[in-house]
């Protein structure tokens, strides 16, 4: 998916709103300082639609486009809100023109201290990404509180309007949107608008565990290719697709890939009666079906098989020709194979090519085109899997002329950054290590 101009324009336009009032302030010709003044009020309007974001309301699906899209959106406001405070800091930023400071103000000043310098930690420990996924959602819940610090700086400090002016209304309005959030997020996972389900059964296959779960009450309703947030047993919440299309009995099926400390735990774990919470659905990772004469390539790589599972399971006899390319290392490593082949024998618009890399070498779209047989000028392409691969894939398929939209994905990475070895590469780069000191580390 891609981000909906209207929900970027939003955001843009929020962040541009302040500048009609600037000429007006108090300012005495210090332009430099009331450029200072914007920064910090443009670094609270970014931090408080991070944590409108964070929320995962239905709002934020309708205005940005989908919820990955959101996220991309959430990743880079905190970015940009770094950046204007770090330069809010750096400039002098005082009016000495309007007087002294009392208690109250030297308060908030102070706050606006913690509040950088909590930001600029949690900047680093999201970055760098061979920080453990549990730790680094435990203190991103700081991120709240340092935005409640920053407001308060901005309530009370000295500055050159009052909070009753129309600039001022403005940017605390974005302040206690903020708050609000912020606080929505503390909540228990009961009291948001979660489901309760439990493990109803478990299933090895290839190498990711097929968990089923049957609503306790009333089940979420979903379509096919849609992502949910689970909560384990009161862990803390981590996105799954829902890996088989809606059924009348409200199951749900959840494919889960050993990729962390967590989901390495619900491997070796006996999780079965366990009671999860179900958030959402999510996603707009949707296929849109345009007739026989149309034909449909979807690739999926590793654990990626996820929504094509549920897109097979609900194809129709009237649904476009589909050729579902699954890309894994070896035949035995591909998840819910023995469904997929009995799939293809129950639907005759599906056809089911394997990809073994450890056999066929990397995946190519020109040795995608040669193995299904797809022709070109009808084909779009779907793919789910590494983003890698995805870049690779969308530039290969984009010399062959498909190109926008009809090349789908789904950009869905709560955390990216950097991770140990390139950390360390980089590290090591600077200092200037011998050759022999870095092969004996493996960099």
């Amino acid at each position: 998916m891609r981000l909906n101009p209207f929900g970027l324009f939003l955001t843009v336009l929020s962040l541009i709103i302040p500048i009609i009032w600037l000429p007006g302030l108090n300012h005495k010709g210090d332009g430099l300082a009331l450029f200072s003044q914007y920064m910090g009020i443009a670094a609270l309007i970014a931090m408080a639609l991070v944590q409108l974001i964070a929320t995962r309301w239905r709002i934020v699906e309708l205005i940005f486009g989908g919820l990955d899209q959101g996220y991309v959106l959430h990743k880079w406001l905190g970015i940009l809100a770094m950046g204007f405070i770090l330069l809010h800091d750096t400039i002098d930023a005082e009016m000495n023109h309007l007087g002294g400071q009392n208690m109250l103000e030297e308060l908030a000043e102070t706050l606006g201290e913690l509040s950088l310098y909590g930001l600029l930690i949690l900047v680093v420990i999201t970055i760098a990404t061979f920080i453990p996924y549990h730790l680094w959602r435990w203190t991103h819940r700081f991120l709240g509180a340092f935005f409640v610090a920053g407001a308060a700086h901005y309530l009370f400090i000295l500055k050159p309007f009052s909070n009753g002016d129309p600039i001022g209304l403005y940017t605390s309005a974005f302040c206690v949107l903020g708050i609000v959030c912020f606080s929505y997020r503390l909540l228990p996972a009961r009291l948001r608008p979660t489901k309760g389900y439990v493990v109803e059964k478990t299933t090895k296959t290839g190498n990711v565990l097929a968990v089923t779960l049957a609503p306790q009450n009333k089940p979420i309703r979903f379509r096919a290719g849609q992502f949910v947030f689970a909560s384990f047993a009161g862990s803390e919440p981590h996105p799954f697709t829902v890996s088989k299309a809606p059924t009348d009995d409200g199951t749900l099926r959840l494919s889960i890939a050993q990729l962390g400390d967590f989901t390495n735990r619900l491997h070796r774990s006996s999780i079965d009666g366990h009671e999860v919470r179900i958030e959402g659905p999510y996603g707009h990772f949707e296929r849109r079906s345009k007739g026989k004469s149309h034909q449909e390539l979807w690739i999926a790589a590793g654990v990626g098989i996820t929504p094509f599972l549920a897109w097979a399971q609900a194809l129709t006899e009237n649904d476009d020709p589909v050729h579902l390319v699954y890309c894994v290392r070896s035949e035995s490593q591909a998840a819910h194979l023995e469904e997929l082949q009995s799939l293809e024998q129950t639907k005759a618009n599906l056809h089911l090519h394997i990809h073994a890399s450890a056999t066929a070498g990397r995946v190519t779209a020109d040795g995608i085109l040669a193995q299904t047989g797809a022709k070109i000028d009808k084909l779009s392409v779907s793919f789910c899997g590494p983003k890698a691969m995805r870049i690779a894939l969308k530039d290969d398929f984009a010399k062959q002329g498909i190109t926008g939209r009809r090349f789908k994905f789904e950009e869905f990475e709560i955390r990216t950054g950097v991770g140990l070895r390139k950390f360390a590469g980089l590290l090591f780069e600077r200092v200037s290590l011998p050759e022999k000191v870095k092969s004996r580390l493996d960099i």
